[in-house]
């Protein structure tokens, strides 16, 4: 999937419909002159229903249509025929799109489960015939009800990738080759920063025909949970994943230094992501030594007691099944 296909954020105008009219239909047929009240009801208007479908994997279907409308409810008929409901629209969403509205910006809800159906706008009431409001008083009433009207709102629609890893790291870290290794993802791969503007998606192959999905993140930089760079554009995938892996590359000139950054923009952004799995990999170790490795091994082991840490290479495949071994581990505690 290239990047300018990666949908994950719209905003879109949805309607309702409006209810059919009651009839005000009186009976009459050749042998009866005075039948009184036979008029029907209005059907209701279509509704507006999102629909989770887990073979979507982007929001790119509504790139270029961004208004949908539900179907009238049919006005009643004679001998208490009640009108057809208006048709319901369905916007089919992937997995893991939080629907907001755009004017207060308050999440509305979240679909999670395939062929999930969540009504946001429900089509108005049919009315009610005349053969409703008839009395001993009022034998023949000669009025019905109206239809309710439709509603209309504006919706915001906003995917956060559901993968199983997630990889975090400032730009050019490595991110992308990584996943171009573990993966049969083919991102774009360059040598300045923000060569990545979307999450890419790949499916890493482990023992026993077992897998798991890795996504690569757009590079974080400092001030990002502000809105920085690209800020909240990518902030917002690094929640459904359940494993973080942090990538920082061997030349860093402070390693700890920049895992702090790191950690402390996603504390900003939301404090709940520090209570998900971590796995730092130093990454470019094809640029060292085993003598030198040995020596950043010494130092970082009083800076990074809490979390566990892998030298790999994506160029060499230095450490890459050991990282597939870690990352399966962590993900299945």
């Amino acid at each position: 999937m290239t990047e300018g296909n990666f949908v994950d954020y719209v905003k879109v105008h949805i309607s309702s419909g409006n209810g059919g009219k009651g009839s005000a239909h009186l009976r009459r047929e050749k042998y009866v002159a005075k039948g009184g009240p036979d008029g029907g009801d209005g059907g209701r208007g279509g509704h507006v229903i999102i629909k989770g479908n887990k073979n979507l994997w982007t929001l790119i279907h509504y790139k270029f249509k961004r208004h949908f409308k539900a179907g009238h409810g049919e006005h009643g008929g004679k001998q208490r025929s009640t009108g057809a409901d208006g048709e319901d629209v369905f916007l089919e969403v992937p997995l893991g799109t939080v629907i907001r509205d755009s004017a207060s910006n308050n999440i509305l809800f979240e679909i999670t489960e395939d062929q999930e159906e969540r009504i946001i706008l429900e089509g108005g009431m049919g009315g009610r015939g005349n053969w409703h409001f008839k009395s001993a008083t009022n034998q023949t009433p000669r009025y019905a009800q109206p239809g309710i009207s439709g509603q209309d709102a504006q919706i915001t629609l906003e995917l956060k990738v559901l993968a199983d890893v997630g990889l975090v790291g400032f730009p050019n870290a490595g991110k992308s080759t990584l996943l171009s290794v573990m993966t049969s993802a083919k991102p774009k791969i360059a040598d300045y920063e923000f060569t990545t503007l979307k999450p890419n998606l790949g499916i890493v192959q482990y023992r026993d025909f077992q897998s798991f999905v890795m996504a690569d993140i757009p590079g974080i930089i400092e001030g990002a949970a502000e809105g920085k760079g690209l800020g909240h554009y990518f902030l917002r995938h690094i929640e459904r994943n359940a494993t973080l892996l942090f990538l920082i590359p061997a030349d860093s000139k402070d390693i700890s230094r920049e895992y702090e950054i790191l950690l402390d923009e996603l504390r900003r952004y939301n404090p709940e992501l520090l209570d998900k799995n971590r796995l730092l990999a130093i990454s470019k170790c094809d640029l060292l030594d085993e003598e030198l490795i040995q020596e950043m091994k010494e130092e970082m082991k009083a800076d990074f007691k809490d979390i566990p840490y892998i030298f790999i290479s994506s160029v060499s495949q230095m450490g890459i099944q050991e990282l597939k071994d870690t990352l399966w581990k962590l993900l299945n505690e």
